[in-house]
């Protein structure tokens, strides 16, 4: 099989990107699979069940390091020099994530805490509000950053935009799909965005590894990137595909 630009594919990404030639990819953002009995059924945080997709699949916690590494390996080996990877994780399998990222020959750029608008309500600890994201690279001297993406490098009466904007603690609201079709998790478009206008220009090569619902590549394709994706759970794939396809960021529920 050849893996193409602005594809995706209902396969395991390990097995994916070994189809891939070496550095033809631009830029990875990805949100691989949790490692903590996440269980999602329709019924997680009380969504109406009948719009959510079933088929979470969920890596053992004692397998989440060598599953790390071996998808890592291949991530590095088709990123460019030039090129970037960005990679969410949640507290608990953080530790991991860094070793993986230490072990493959990755550089952390930044270490970026998404705060979203609240977290689970909690009684014997704090509650979890953030989410972790590792901005790394193959080449630190070679890596393509664009500051002027977003806001011109000029103060203004009340400070400097840019400056806020590229703080490593971005504040962006969870997206809620009421009445739509939704996966269990997902992240925010404009969180989606900010990366691939910071980390990537137009035509560039867009993968994730993880597609889920097909955040990155839809909103790659509304940006003018080419993007890649894999996914092994057949209803998120043909969610993802349907979006792509029809070229909308929301689908509404038919049942």
């Amino acid at each position: 099989m050849v893996i193409e630009p602005n594809h995706i594919y209902l396969m395991d990404c390990c097995e994916g990107m070994k189809q891939m030639a070496d550095g033809s990819v631009d830029l990875i953002v990805t949100d691989p699979p949790f490692a903590i009995d996440f269980r999602a059924r329709r019924s997680n945080y009380n969504r109406t069940q009948d719009r959510v997709l079933d088929g979470y699949n969920e890596i053992p916690q004692e397998e989440y390091y060598t599953f790390t590494l071996a998808w890592m390996q291949e991530a590095y080996r088709v990123l460019k020099d030039s090129g970037s990877m960005y990679v969410f994780s949640g507290w608990n399998n953080l530790r991991d994530i860094l070793n993986a990222l230490h072990e493959t020959g990755f550089i952390t750029v930044n270490h970026i805490i998404w705060k979203y608008q609240f977290g689970v309500y909690t009684r014997r600890r704090f509650v979890t509000s953030h989410y972790h994201c590792l901005y790394v690279c193959k080449d630190d001297r070679l890596r393509r950053f664009y500051p002027d993406c977003r806001f011109p490098a000029t103060r203004t009466r009340d400070g400097n935009p840019r400056y806020r904007d590229m703080e490593d603690v971005w504040v962006i609201p969870r997206e809620y799909w009421n009445g739509d079709i939704k996966t269990p998790t997902k992240l925010p478009a404009e969180l989606v965005r900010k990366i691939l206008q910071y980390s990537s220009v137009e035509g560039d090569v867009v993968l994730d590894p993880f597609l889920g619902s097909g955040q990155v590549a839809v909103v790659a394709q509304q940006m003018g990137r080419r993007y890649i994706g894999f996914e092994i759970v057949p209803e998120y794939y043909q969610f993802a595909k349907q979006r792509l396809e029809q070229q909308m960021y929301r689908l509404r529920a038919s049942w």
